[in-house]
């Protein structure tokens, strides 16, 4: 049983893999034009703190080794998402994507980490922390792209505004 448990967990490991792999073909765009264009970073930085905090729980809960490894290789590949924006992005853009990534990759999740590390002292309700917070920031995860909708709505609403 614990076989066909674990076999499972590879199965959507690699599903969750080719997830997180799925802006490839956005990002090398990016990289042939030099330009973001109309690409929100919202995405990209909220997925980068979820798949933080996942690898956080997984390293703290013992036996979610699975856990830790799909949403360690989502990290590094959104970091590198992330950080072709903030080379790519025109500089309010720029801006934007290093206020993003300070608040919430570095701040918010720095600041979780040293709350439920050095506040909480009993494993369990660590776990159930990270847990609650993981599940949360995945909400915002998929809910995220919803952000690019709406900048993009804004951005045709103020063209045509604009035209005479």
């Amino acid at each position: 049983m614990d076989l066909a448990l674990f076999s499972i967990g590879v199965v959507g490991n690699v599903i969750s893999v080719l997830m997180f792999a799925s802006p490839i073909t956005t990002f090398w765009r990016i990289i042939q034009s030099r330009s973001t264009g109309d690409f929100e970073p919202t995405p990209y930085v909220v997925t980068l703190l979820s798949s933080s905090f996942w690898v956080y729980y997984g390293v703290t809960k013992p036996g979610t080794f699975l856990v830790a490894t799909v949403n360690g290789v989502g990290a590094v590949l959104e970091a590198i998402y992330v950080f072709l924006f903030l080379l790519y992005a025109k500089p309010p853009q720029r801006m934007k994507t290093a206020a993003l990534v300070g608040g919430l990759d570095v701040g918010a999740f720095g600041a979780v980490f040293l709350v439920t590390w050095f506040g909480i002292h009993h494993e369990s309700a660590r776990i159930s922390v990270i847990g609650t917070i993981g599940a949360f920031l995945n909400i915002l995860m998929y809910g995220s792209p919803l952000a690019a909708v709406s900048a993009r709505f804004r951005r045709l609403q103020e063209e045509d505004e604009t035209k005479p």
